[in-house]
Order: C-alpha cells, then structure tokens, then sequence
C-alpha cells in the first residue's frame, strides 16, 4: 500500500477540521444514507492520519534529514503507522461493499467486469491482500505476490480445486498477480468468497509463511472484512476472463465514486415519495400472497383427507395382497424343493457318466500314444529305406557309365554281332525306362512321406483339442455345484427375510391402532405405513423375479448338459474317424512296405549279376560246351552270363523288361517259383 500511495506536501493535506467542517455544510444537501456518510468521514480521517503518520515515519527513518533517536521510537512508530494502515483499509473494504450493493440491488442484473465498483472492490481487495506480505527472494529477484496464500485454500478446502485448476489452465495468465485476479473473480462468481477466506484464517500459523505478524490479514481487521465479504453472496456476478489482460492493470483506488455531487431537494422529496408508494405496493403485493397462500393450505388440507381415506382403502387391499403372496410364497417353495431334488439326481447322473467318459477317454488315448508310436517307428525306418534307395540310384547311375562304354565296343563287333546290336540298343532304351521309373517312384515315397508326417500334426492336434475339452467339461461341472450352493444360501436368506417380516407387519398394526388420535398423527403414520408396505411389496417382487430366474438358470442347465452330452457324442464320432484313418494308414503302411520289397528284389538283381563281355566266355556255363559258328552266345537277361541257344530257349517278362526277353534254364524256375509264392 505504501507503493501505490504518493508522498504529498503538507500543505496538499486536508486538516481534520477543514473536512469537518465542510461535511457539516454538505449534511443538508447530501444524497447519500447516514451510515455511508459515517464511513466516508473515518475513511477521510484515517487518510489524513496516516497521510501524517507517515510523513512522520519517513523522516524518523531517514527521508527527511533529522537525527535518529532511538529504535524503540522507530519500532512504536512502524506499529502505529500499521494499524492506521489497517484501519484505512478495512474502511475502505466497507465503502466499497456499500456502494457495490447498492449498485447491484438498484440495477437488479447481473454485474459485468466492466461495472465500475466491481472494478474498484476488486482493487482495495487486493491492497488487503497485499498488506504485510513478506518479499521471497529467488534466482530471477524479489518477487512479492498475494496469489501464494491463496494457493493454500485448494489444500485446506478441497471444493477450491475447480478454481485452481482452471486458473492454471488460462493461457493468458504469465504472472502471479494476473493469476491471483483470475481466482478472486472466479471465487466471487461461486459465492465462496468468504468461505474461503476464512478457512485461511482459521490457519494463521499457515499464513505466518506469507505475511508479516501487523498484517491485516494476521490481525483482527481480517476477519471482520471476511464477514464484510458474506453480504457478497446477494450479487450475482458474470465475469469474462477471456481476453482480458489481468497481468499488466494497475490497481489504483477512485475516490471519486465515494464522493458524489449534491442535488436539489426536491429530488429528494421526490425520492421519498417513490419509495413510500414502492412500500405501499410491497405491502399490497404481500397481502394478496398471503390470501393465496391461505387458499393453497386450505385445498391442501381437504386433499389430505381424502387421502387418508383412499390410504385406509389400501391398507385393506395390502394386507389382502399379504395374505396372496405369503400362499404364493409357500407353492414356490414347494416347487423350489422339487427342482432342487430334480437338479442333484440330475447332476449326481452327470457326474457317473463323466467319470465313464473319463476312463474311456484315458482308455482311448492310451491306444492313439501307441498307434502313434508305431508310426512314428515305421516312419523311421522308411527314412532309412529312402536313404537306400539314393545309394542305389547312385550305383545304377556308375552302371549307365558302364554301359556306354560297353556300347563303343560292340560297335565295333557290328559285323559279327548284329542281333547282339539289336537286344543292346533295347536294353539302353529299357534301362532308361527304368531309371526313370525309380525316380518316379523316389518322388512318391516322398509325397507319402510329407502326408503321412502331416496326418501325425493333426492327430496331435485332435489329441490336444480332446484334452482341452475335458478340462472344459469339468470347469462346467464346478460351475454348476457353485450355482446350487448359491441357490440353496439365497432360499435360506428368504426364508428368514420373510419370518422378519411377518413380523415388522404385525408391529405396525398394532402402531396403527394406537395412532389413531389425530388426523395429524394419522396421515404421518399412514404415510410411512404406505411406504413401508410398497418397499415390502417391490421386495416380494424382487424375491419372486429372483425365484424365476433361478428357474430359468436351472433350465439353461439342463440345456447345457444336453449339449455336453452332443459334445461326447461328437467326441465319440471323432474317435471313431481317427481309428478308421489309422486303419487306413496301416495298410498304406503294408502296401508300401511291399512295393519297397519289391524294389529291393530288383536291384539286388541289378547288383548281384554283372553283364560277362563275350571274350571272357567259351564256353556254355550249364552244359560246359565250347562255343562255335553254328553254336553261338547267347546272354541271360536275369543274370548276365552268356550260354548256348539250347540252355537260354526260354523267355520271361522281367521287371526291367516290359517285353519277354531271353532266361537261362535255372533263372526260369527260380522266377517261376517267386511268381507263385507272390500270387499265393
């Protein structure tokens, strides 16, 4: 406050007696009630007071030149110079929240932030505030605001976070004073104003952090102003802070509002007038409600009555509707106890046949691990067959190289040997033939090989999906034992809620009976009676509608356990597929072993028996004869040796031949002997 007022000259300075008298001569023509005039004269004179005061001060402490005397003048004198100070304020506090009811109440609307006294309340609210602050030193400087101690009102009244939340989300806001502004305006449109001033006076040891011990708001000034601040909550006020700069005005107080210009007396006289003829109308208008409001108690009353005789009606209807439900409470306990016993045969018959599912189930996928097992033992070995088959394929390619070669020879006997050209060029052709039948075959082996690998991944996956739905039959079984206990502990609860009933029932007959007395006392015990009966009556309601839906949970059971009994027959289907695929899968398993045999049988008939060149034999191998010009060679296409025509007339369809093709005496039974076994 010291900031903002000026030092003046003594001479500029009005004397007590000047204003005196000049308020004297001013009575008479003064617009304005007694008790603003009362405040404006101490108003007035505390200013010229501490106007005095602190010219006086300032040339103790050293802004006029005078010798200093002692430190307790100087400490009784800063005192003094303090409670002038809070006395000036708390008058001004008054004239403003004078001047602003009075305002507010002859507009009879709403204020704006732009209405003058508002504007000037807010001013000497803030010089309040500001009194005795203490200046808190940080890295940017000093820095004295009044908005620290209005932070503490969030902490100790929890209904303030509204407004500091949205003060610390308006964007426009960069100071602590523009901030400080915005919560005081905020407060004032809640009505709280007070309510929350005073809880920071309620705390002082709190606000000792913010301000000085001759602070206003430390002494007894402060809680007057606060209860200044309660006639506040008549105005409605509709403040913007939008758009508004609250950081950089500048609080400046306007006397000028507090010292209006004298009029004539005859608009006083007229004035009065008004105001009596105002009053007579007031008077009038309050007549006429209240023979309005005699009116209203009167019909009132009569509909009381026949209330009460519809009430009594009722009452003898309620306790018909008693008697009803009690024998429809008793049928549905009968039929409780009947679906109860229903219920556990029903689930005690449920869990014999899943405990058989069970063993059968365990039964069934003990068979499935050894079904698997031997597949997996027959895969293996086929694995190890393919490996074979590549080490054949690998010799059968040696003997190509082999017979190229033996190919450029006999070119070279084409003159002596033209039907032996011939049988060779058949047989390159054969061989061919054959090789490309064995990679055929290699290729298929391994097809089967991937389906049957894939077969086993969905058996797998099946076994998993059995598994699983077991577990979820048993969690169903424990869901369904919880549901029947529930339902027991919920008949129990009924059965002891309605005993109590019954009970309170007949206590408020027997308070019916007594309270008979006055129709007073009637219509408040009817009242309660009725509404008593219609809690009880939605109570049976609510107890009826739980009765069906536990009948309608016992049916959704039995709809589930049918299904878990489709379930198992699925299940049992399931089962059924898988045996007949393993079935299936065991002869493909017999027929490849087979094929595998005979594969084998070729090429050990491939491996065994070389191809002899015709210079190495002489002779015939069976009869031992020396070959000539009319008894000729001859080769074996089984074994490979050479012999005479009389020893190698037969011929037989091989299986590197399609055609029949020329066999030796001994290879013709021995193929003849393998045929019939097969064929047997």
């Amino acid at each position: 406050i010291q900031e903002d007022f000026e030092i003046i000259d003594k001479k500029q300075i009005p004397n007590t007696t000047e204003l005196k008298n000049e308020e004297k001569e001013k009575t008479e023509e003064a617009r304005w009630s007694a008790p603003i005039l009362s405040l404006a004269k101490k108003a007035s004179e505390n200013l010229a007071l501490s106007y005095g005061n602190a010219l006086k001060s300032a040339s103790l402490v050293g802004f006029i030149s005078k010798p200093i005397s002692n430190d307790s003048t100087a400490k009784t004198s800063a005192r003094y110079h303090a409670m002038e100070e809070r006395a000036n304020l708390m008058n001004m506090m008054k004239l403003s929240i004078k001047i602003l009811i009075q305002a507010a109440l002859s507009l009879g609307r709403t204020l704006d932030s732009d209405f003058p006294p508002l504007q000037q309340f807010f001013v000497v609210l803030e010089h309040c505030l500001k009194h005795g602050l203490k200046v808190k030193k940080t890295f940017i400087g000093q820095n004295k605001s009044f908005f620290g101690p209005l932070e503490l009102v969030e902490k100790l009244c929890p209904e303030a976070s509204d407004i500091a939340t949205s003060v610390k989300n308006l964007p426009e806001l960069k100071t602590a004073v523009g901030r400080g502004r915005a919560w005081l305006y905020l407060a004032l449109m809640q009505k709280k104003l007070a309510d929350y001033l005073k809880v920071l006076l309620d705390h002082k040891h709190l606000l000792s952090e913010f301000y000085e011990p001759d602070a206003l708001m430390m002494e007894e000034e402060g809680a007057v102003i606060v209860g200044l601040l309660v006639g506040l909550n008549v105005i409605d006020a509709n403040l913007c802070l939008k758009g508004e700069d609250l950081d950089s005005q500048v609080g400046v107080i306007d006397f000028s509002l507090y010292l209006k210009e004298t009029q004539d007396s005859d608009g006083k006289q007229d004035g009065g007038i008004t105001a009596v003829l105002d009053q007579k109308h007031y008077v009038e208008e309050l007549n006429r409600h209240l023979s309005c409001t005699v009116a209203d108690l009167q019909n009132k009353i009569d509909c009381l009555e026949k209330t009460n005789s519809k009430l009594q009606e009722e009452l003898a209807a309620a306790t018909d509707r008693i008697g009803s439900l009690q024998e429809e409470q008793q049928q549905l306990k009968q039929q409780n106890e009947l679906i109860r016993e229903r219920s556990e045969k029903s689930v005690e018959v449920t869990k014999e046949d899943t405990k058989v599912e069970l063993d059968t189930y365990k039964q069934s996928r003990q068979g499935l691990d050894e079904m698997y097992s031997d597949v997996w033992k027959q895969l293996k070995e086929e694995k190890k067959i393919r490996l074979e088959l590549e080490k054949e394929l690998e010799l059968q390619i040696g003997m190509k190289t082999e017979m190229e070669i033996a190919m450029k020879l006999l070119e070279k006997d084409t003159h002596e040997k033209q039907d032996t050209l011939v049988a060779l060029r058949q047989q390159l052709e054969e061989v061919k033939a054959i090789n490309l039948q064995m990679f055929h075959k290699s290729q298929n082996a391994e097809c089967s090989l991937q389906q049957k690998t894939e077969a086993i991944s969905s058996f797998e996956g099946k076994t998993n999906e059995m598994m699983s739905s077991m577990k979820q039959m048993e969690e169903r079984l424990q869901h369904a034992e919880k549901a029947r206990q529930a339902a027991e502990e919920r008949c129990n609860k009924m059965k002891q809620e309605l005993a109590g009933r019954l009970d309170t029932c007949r206590q408020q007959m027997s308070q019916l009976d007594s309270k008979c007395s006055t129709l007073e006392k009637e219509l408040k015990s009817e009242k309660e009676q009725r509404q008593t009966l219609q809690r009880e009556l939605h109570q049976e309601k609510d107890a009826t509608t739980l009765l069906k839906t536990e009948l309608q949970q016992m049916e959704g059971l039995k709809k589930e356990l049918r299904k878990l009994q489709d379930e198992k027959q699925q299940l049992e289907k399931v089962c059924e597929e898988q045996e007949q695929a393993l079935q299936e899968m065991g002869l493909h398993l017999s027929q490849s072993k087979l094929k595998m045999e005979d594969i084998k049988e070729v090429n050990k008939a491939l491996k065994g028996h070389t191809w002899l060149k015709d210079d190495e034999a002489t002779h015939c191998k069976q009869c031992e004869k020396e070959f000539s010009i009319s008894r000729r060679k001859h080769h074996c296409r089984n074994c490979g040796d050479i012999f005479c025509n009389t020893c190698s007339s037969n011929e037989l369809a091989l299986p590197s031949y399609p055609k029949p093709v020329r066999v030796c005496d001994t290879c013709h039974t021995l193929l003849l002997q393998r045929c019939s076994s097969n064929s047997s």
